[in-house]
């Protein structure tokens, strides 16, 4: 099983093998981070356990959204929690200066009206960052392709999350292209989009993580939009 913390033991590895590198987690974080100092006013859009947000809050104001917090509430490290649909959020116009969320955009099926309240919610200037996966990544297509049923218990097998965590996928919003026409459509212009790649989703033994390596140098050039994950800064355009 390749559970997380595996992965973030041969994250460490790729890094020491390559420095430079940065997993998209620790860019996601440190976007956050910037937006985050005193007065700011943070969601977390579909907040799972909160971890990066918790962290990274400081003396921010942090509330925490998501469909169900069923089997893990207890777990999450904010105080303030709502549980809520992104198609429509129980806030008022203009209530955060940032909205944060991770592994969400692969789950909308409708993303053009999640990120309409988005827009609704956040103050002129404020920023929204995310983390998502690649549509285009091979991983990503092979794993879309698997009967939803079946995802969930391979995943449970494989890397040892629970099913409570694992969510039907559209990738609606999962390419370069797709995300800067959705979030422009919304009101977002883009300060940073990263296409980032991480040789341990098949690292259940030495040669899959070679694989994995191997994979990454094949994608530092012309095939980079093949990179597993999207990072991105969008923030909403002034009025």
């Amino acid at each position: 099983m390749l559970d997380l913390a595996r992965q973030e033991r041969l994250r460490a590895r790729y890094r020491a093998e390559r420095p430079g590198y940065r997993p998209s987690g620790e860019v996601y974080a440190e976007l956050v981070g910037r937006h985050s100092g005193s007065g700011a006013v943070i969601l977390d859009a579909g907040c799972g356990q909160a971890g990066i947000v918790a962290r990274a809050r400081g003396n921010a104001q942090a509330v925490g959204l998501d469909i169900t917090f069923e089997g893990f509430r207890e777990t999450v490290d904010l105080a303030d929690l709502v549980c809520g649909d992104l198609e429509r959020l129980p806030f008022v116009n203009e209530s955060f200066t940032l909205i944060a969320s991770s592994w969400v955009f692969e789950h909308l099926a409708r993303p053009e009206r999640v990120f309409a309240e988005f827009a609704r919610v956040l103050r002129p200037g404020g920023a929204l960052v995310f983390l998502t996966p690649n549509a285009h990544n091979p991983i990503t297509i092979s794993t879309h392709s698997i009967p939803e049923g079946l995802q969930k218990g391979l995943v449970r097998r494989l890397y040892g999350r629970q099913e409570i965590f694992t969510f039907r996928t559209y990738y609606r919003a999962n390419t370069c292209a797709g995300l800067e026409r959705l979030l422009t459509a919304a009101g977002f212009r883009r300060r940073a989009l990263y296409l980032i790649g991480d040789p341990t989703y098949l690292a259940f033994n030495e040669l899959g993580y070679r694989l994995g390596v191997l994979f990454e140098r094949l994608t530092d050039g012309w095939l980079r939009d093949l990179k597993v994950h999207l990072v991105g800064e969008y923030v909403k355009c002034q009025a």
